[in-house]
């Protein structure tokens, strides 16, 4: 693709997360040049604030735009991704990739015969304390990675009952596919993304069907339980080649404290990370002088995870360099366990998976 001084960059789907990404945008070296959504009202609430034209055709945006940032709801990310791809654009599409597993599939197999990339939503991984924490796991400071706690838990948090988190058709689940999609994302890439073997796993809908459902805050109006039909909670174990292995705890909603903590487990040293305080402890032992142990406190400068992620990706789209984070190959291995963990937990039965680490389907 030809490389472009300053990309000009058009938004899709101009909800609360589109406008979000609008505004990073603006502290970046990138023209925002459009957006579009099917809501008349989002488009003119966009225009007022951004100062630029809001589309209801997806071509009139591709005419004025060199690649687009994809934020609507996970039922129409393929439809855009592939229309942007075909399009001969890039594109950085919001977490999960796509609703279902056979959506998310063929967007990767477009993805292979485009022209331009896509790259996926996982900003967490631009946490500067994760930074620190992956250039460890490469010097081999934690020797073996074996074993990886992720936790993404809110005591109460599911989105307004009635919105599209909430409906399974739009969605395609509930808590896992919104948060459990981060945890197992940042999980892999802290194990170097091993192939996957299998899953076992356990989703629940336990609060947000309740009449006595009691929350702190929601996005927008709660419409009741009779527009909750997803899940609201999961348990799971994940099982990667060379005995490496996933321990998962997502919720929206739960009876015990939240907690954000993700803990790596290896052979010469440990780790725990805070993904809401962005705060990093290793954990090691010696025997200098006296056996002892060693738990230290890694002090990072604050980072904006968004932004740094839009700076890679704009780097991509500037010099036409398909860029090596947060690739379709690792989007469709998240949503492989994603798939496989809602099925386990349907049959009650373990569910095996096969070629994980070499997931792109042919385009042929």
């Amino acid at each position: 693709m030809t490389a472009f001084r300053r990309p000009r960059i058009g938004l899709i789907g101009l909800g609360n997360i589109g406008q979000y990404h609008a505004t990073q945008l603006q502290a970046l070296d990138a023209d925002l040049v459009g957006g579009l959504d099917i809501a008349a009202a989002a488009r003119n609430r966009f225009e007022s604030e951004f100062g630029v034209t809001a589309y209801e055709d997806t071509d009139d945006l591709y005419e004025v735009a060199d690649a687009v940032i994809i934020t609507t709801p996970n039922l129409f990310h393929e439809e855009y991704a592939v229309g942007a791809l075909n399009a001969g654009l890039d594109v950085l599409l919001e977490k999960p990739l796509a609703h279902s597993l056979e959506s998310a599939e063929r967007i990767v197999t477009t993805a292979k015969k485009a022209d331009g990339f896509c790259m996926l939503g996982f900003n967490n991984r631009f946490s500067n304390a994760v930074k620190v924490l992956k250039d460890y796991q490469r010097q081999g400071r934690f020797g073996e990675v074996t074993h990886i706690e992720a936790n993404y838990v809110r005591q109460r948090g599911i989105p307004g009952r009635g919105s599209w988190f909430t409906n399974k058709d739009i969605a395609g689940g509930g808590a896992l596919i919104d948060l459990g999609v981060h945890a197992i994302d940042l999980a892999l890439y802290l194990l170097d993304y091993p192939e996957v073997v299998e899953t076992a796993g356990v989703t629940r809908s336990q609060f947000g069907g309740r009449d006595d459902y009691t929350p702190i805050e929601m996005w927008g109006k709660d419409a009741g339980p009779a527009d909750f039909n997803v899940d609201d909670s999961v348990s799971a174990f994940i099982r990667c080649t060379e005995g490496r292995t996933v321990s998962l705890e997502v919720a929206w909603a739960t009876n015990r404290p939240p907690t954000d903590e993700f803990v790596i487990r290896g052979t010469e040293a440990g780790a725990k990370f805070d993904r809401g305080t962005h705060e990093l402890t290793l954990y090691e032992a010696g025997s200098s002088g006296s056996n002892h142990l060693i738990d230290s406190t890694v002090t990072t400068q604050q980072s904006n995870t968004h932004q740094a992620e839009q700076a890679v990706f704009l780097e991509g789209v500037r010099t036409g360099e398909h860029p090596c984070h947060n690739t379709v190959e690792e989007g469709i291995a998240v949503q492989r366990v994603i798939d496989a963990i809602y099925r386990s937990s349907e049959s009650g039965q373990t569910v095996t998976l096969q070629n994980t680490a070499k997931p792109i389907p042919n385009a042929d």
